[in-house]
């Protein structure tokens, strides 16, 4: 692992399990923090979560890359104090368990941060660690239905939809992270320990700041619009002869380009779309028009003339298109790390760029107790 890392000697006692807490961890571990993860002698749940490769998760490997793995019963009192030797000397925790677990469990805060004063501890829950909902088990989906972000995701006349990824838990993770890097930050200053309280629900409240704003300037809940902009026009998914393509315009200078790339320069005079909103309110028209255009071209065809008239468009792309695009690979979104059994293995890494260090250089995750006797060793005890 690279030594020039922007958290390279910072270290992370992470007892956290599943996806919240672990994102939050490997961002970490990315970032060249030490994180030594703490597992039930079972293991964390997502190591037996498919999809598997060769009995693997794929899950757990894309999670928990760039971690330590040790195997500690922590309702045994050797186990336990095995955690205050190494709670003694980190500088961060990350738990998320229920409100109240980790104190039964003997790792809460109030015992941790009494061994060390200078800790950062961050507890991740679904609703935090008081209001009514504290003591309720929470999962991706209840907190999109939860937090707003279902009811304003889908087409007009169908259901509310989930987003195609567990949401919350990433976005928790990530406000996790950026959290305990202010905690850090604040304790040069100080030199005094931080505890944080996130909650997926209010990290779910926060990541919607356009959603928010329309109801507190209307007072009405926002109400799904499907592949278009809720304001602006036009200002989402069009068909051309092949599939479906994006666009977005979201002043005059950009439409009068659109204008001319359609060949169809008089639509910017044209008394219904000569604004924003007249071009909201008569979306149905300018789409007919837009679509005229579109329909005899491919996707591709219609993105490159767009594109070159400085229209802001995009072809529409799967996972395994986007993964694999010019883009992504020069940019280096996946790394290639050596996993104990699998061999090479690609996992993400974070994607802020950091001038002076170099990217790569992940550690796979390791398997279940595979660092015991290390780091067993580096606090004096044996193995």
């Amino acid at each position: 692992m690279t030594d020039n890392r922007p958290l390279s000697g910072v270290r992370v006692l992470d007892f956290s399990r599943v996806l919240a807490g672990p994102y939050c961890t490997a961002l970490l571990a990315d970032l060249g923090a030490d994180v030594i993860k703490v597992e039930p002698p079972t293991g964390d749940d997502y190591r037996h979560v498919g999809p598997f490769i060769d009995g693997e998760s794929a899950l757990f490997l894309t999670i928990n890359r760039g971690k330590r793995s040790i195997a500690l019963d922590l309702n045994k009192a050797e186990d336990r104090a095995i955690v205050q030797a190494l709670a003694a000397r980190a500088d961060v925790v990350v738990e998320n368990f229920r409100p109240g677990v980790a104190d039964k469990l003997g790792i809460g805060w109030n015992e941790l941060s009494q061994l060390n004063p200078r800790l950062v501890y961050a507890s991740i829950s679904g609703f935090g660690q008081d209001g009514q909902f504290a003591g309720r088990p929470a999962y991706d989906i209840i907190l999109q239905a939860m937090t707003g972000i279902m009811s304003v995701t889908g087409s007009p006349d169908g259901p509310p939809m989930l987003v195609g990824e567990s949401i919350a838990d990433v976005v928790a993770g990530l406000f996790a992270s950026w959290s305990i890097l202010a905690a850090l930050v604040e304790r040069q200053r100080t030199g005094a320990g931080r505890y944080i309280d996130l909650a997926m629900f209010d990290a779910m409240i926060a990541v919607q700041p356009l959603v928010v704003a329309r109801y507190l300037a209307s007072g009405t809940a926002p109400q799904r619009v499907g592949n278009r902009h809720p304001l602006s026009a036009p200002f989402g998914a069009f068909r051309a002869r092949d599939g479906m393509f994006v666009l977005a315009v979201l002043n005059e200078k950009l439409f009068g380009k659109l204008a001319e790339c359609i060949g169809c320069p008089e639509l910017a005079e044209d008394a219904r779309f000569g604004s924003d909103s007249d071009r909201l309110a008569n979306e149905a028209d300018l789409r007919a028009v837009i679509e005229g255009w579109s329909a005899s071209l491919t996707a591709s065809e219609a993105v490159a003339a767009l594109v070159a008239a400085g229209v802001p468009a995009a072809e529409i792309q799967d996972m395994a298109e986007a993964l694999t695009s010019p883009q992504a690979t020069e940019r280096g979104l996946l790394q290639d790390t050596h996993h104990a059994t699998l061999g090479p293995v690609q996992v993400p890494e974070q994607p802020a760029r950091f001038g002076g260090t170099s990217r790569g250089g992940i550690a796979a995750a390791p398997a279940l107790d595979a660092d015991r006797r290390a780091i067993l060793t580096e606090l004096g005890l044996e193995g």
